[in-house]
């Protein structure tokens, strides 16, 4: 059955840990099969080597695992075989299904069948089962009622409102397949239509609008001068992320690796995009010369890097050298408004390169042949017209 040494592993080395195989101790074994990582027991019995599948990384703690093993461990010493006992048990008890394990499955099976672009939309999902709804993952999945609803989303509602109202959406979509595999009857709590509006107000949109609040593009050039004198990393990162029109997260987390200075390219991977796609953003003299600052203070492979070693910088650092150059009416964010505002009002540029230039999707053939070719020398023009004019 193994070695005796048993609890060999903890939960931080096995996050870390790339290995296809793990060993527990006691028979107890990681593996990864495919893109997943299950729990495995490997026990003799009269003389025959067998292996009990325990379960999915994922939905099965390492304490869940050590547990499982104990009891299969037990068995074995007193002759019985528990893959056979796990298969009689199972064949008389009608199956409790979990909200969690059934919501895993449901995305297990979105994966597979290739319906989500990337892998930062199952990530999201996974977040969002794992952590905002883990105080229902353990409800039967047929019990789950409007309390249980209110009781995860109550803590996000007008505070991270975005993720709030993803969320409502992941658990209504994953009851409502539960629903048609017959483990649910009745109507859907998680419901918004008819059901949830009437208990939780969505925040007044002028509330959201400030959110985002944006700087008039008249006043760019002035409060890019103001920038110019702060010192620090936020300030020059602030520096890049209006020059690129970029997202702050896209901007934060750059690494030199992505950034083609003879080109004068940054190519965003897949990965890091909000859409799931790779993005080239032309850089501009401006924005070069931002990249010329933060290579001579170069410390790792992150363009602009956090405080904590290794980590990129936080989104706080962006907002601290906004109020610093005096705009804290604004939000960072927001001068991607600015710039689309700019880019019309002002470049008169085509509707297709501005919105290539921010990587919004966009909508008829015409402008989608634009996002195709990604129109780099269009955007670089608009990009330099861009930095003069922040300038």
């Amino acid at each position: 059955m193994g070695s005796h040494t048993k609890n060999v592993l903890t939960v931080k080395g096995i996050a870390a840990s790339k290995a296809l195989k793990l060993r527990d101790g006691g028979g107890l074994w990681l593996v990864t099969k495919g893109t997943g990582r299950y729990w495995i027991f490997n026990y003799t019995l009269f003389g025959r080597r067998r292996e009990m599948g325990i379960g999915p990384l994922h939905s099965v703690s390492l304490a869940d695992a050590r547990e499982a093993a104990q009891k299969a461990r037990a068995m074995v010493r007193a002759g019985v075989d528990p893959i056979r006992d796990k298969r009689e048990v199972e064949a008389s008890t009608p199956a409790v299904v979990l909200f969690g394990a059934y919501a895993d499955k449901f995305i297990d099976r979105a994966v597979k069948a290739g319906k989500w672009r990337g892998a930062k939309t199952e990530a999201r999902w996974r977040n969002a089962i794992n952590n905002h709804a883990a105080a229902i993952r353990g409800r039967p999945i047929g019990d789950i009622d409007i309390q249980d609803i209110k009781k995860v989303l109550e803590p996000l509602w007008g505070v991270k409102q975005e993720t709030a109202e993803k969320l409502r959406e992941s658990i209504e979509r994953v009851l409502d397949a539960s629903r048609v595999d017959g483990h649910r009857t009745g109507d859907n709590p998680a419901a918004w239509k008819g059901n949830l509006e009437h208990v939780l107000h969505k925040p007044n949109a002028l509330v959201a609008a400030r959110h985002h609040a944006s700087m008039p593009h008249e006043d760019v050039a002035t409060f890019m001068r103001s920038l110019a004198k702060i010192k620090g990393v936020g300030a020059r990162a602030l520096e890049f992320t209006i020059l690129t029109a970029a997202r702050s997260g896209e901007a934060r987390g750059a690494t030199w690796g992505e950034i083609d200075i003879e080109s004068a390219v940054w190519t965003i991977p897949a990965i890091r995009m909000k859409g799931g796609k790779p993005h080239r953003v032309p850089l501009s003299g401006a924005a070069l010369a931002v990249l010329k600052v933060m290579k001579a203070q170069s410390v790792n492979d992150l363009v602009f890097p956090g405080v904590r070693a290794g980590k990129p910088l936080s989104d706080m650092s962006l907002a601290k050298a906004l109020k610093s150059a005096g705009a804290a009416a604004y939000t960072v964010h927001g001068f991607r408004s600015t710039f689309r505002d700019w880019a019309t009002e002002v470049a008169h540029a085509p509707r297709e390169i501005a919105e290539a230039a921010l990587c919004h999707a966009v909508g008829d053939a015409v402008e989608r042949s634009y996002a195709r070719s990604d129109a780099l020398e269009r955007r670089r023009a608009l990009m330099g017209e861009w930095a003069d004019y922040c300038q």
